[in-house]
């Protein structure tokens, strides 16, 4: 119980935070640093990036083993890399509340899978993994780069600027992965682990609708 107080408490304190905006501090940086701040911004906002993360979460949850992990990160990777970087460099963005309450649905989506919702509730087959962790790749990627767009990147460079930012959140997305991978691996070998894969993927539902909930209120109330 320790163990999964501790665990949720990681993954509910940017809910109450609400870091994953963008903040006067990270676009000074933007503006007094070259490259490298973009890079590090970009790891910063993945680390604090808990939609981002839930989902990933919950891609893991469903995986058994190190290769079928970096398989699938890759793939999510790739999904993100192709929207965030086409979407900045084309100047292509849409509502920062509607994709991040589409980025909310999938993180409901991951919970109800894990819990065998597609089976148990609907009884249908839950839809191929691979294919869905891309597309929703391509939709987190698209809220990464409307969230890129809402800073003031300058002249020149945009490009450069928008591949360093990238190389930014697959860093801080190595980081933040490494110690959950190791503590969901680490508890699948403890008695505890059933009561603990319920209980996190019914956290991954309710955060998802949370989350669902507190984006549609912004898009409505602006």
């Amino acid at each position: 119980m320790r163990r999964f107080g501790i665990f949720t408490f990681l993954f509910a304190l940017p809910l109450f935070l609400m870091a994953h905006g963008v903040s006067e501090v990270d676009q000074e940086i933007l503006s007094k640093g070259g490259l490298l701040a973009y890079i590090r911004v970009g790891a910063g906002h993945m680390l604090t990036g808990y939609d981002h993360l839930l989902f990933l979460v919950g891609v893991i949850f469903y995986l058994s083993g190190f290769r079928d992990i970096v398989k699938f990160i890759t793939v999510f990777t790739l999904g993100h890399s192709i929207t965030l970087i086409l979407g900045t460099y084309l100047g292509y963005s849409v509502n920062e509340h509607l994709i991040d309450a589409v980025i909310a649905l999938s993180v409901i989506y991951k919970g109800f899978e894990n819990l065998g919702g597609f089976e148990r509730w609907l009884g249908v087959p839950s839809p191929n993994l691979l294919f869905m962790v891309f597309a929703f790749g391509l939709i987190h990627g698209l809220g990464l780069s409307t969230r890129l767009q809402s800073f003031d990147l300058g002249e020149g460079q945009l490009l450069a600027k928008v591949i360093s930012f990238n190389i930014g959140i697959e860093l801080g997305q190595v980081f933040a992965l490494i110690p959950i991978v190791y503590v969901i691996n680490s508890w699948k070998k403890q008695k505890s682990y059933d009561a603990f894969y319920l209980a996190a993927n019914y956290y991954l539902l309710i955060a998802g609708v949370f989350l669902l909930v507190y984006q549609l209120s912004g898009y409505f109330s602006a």
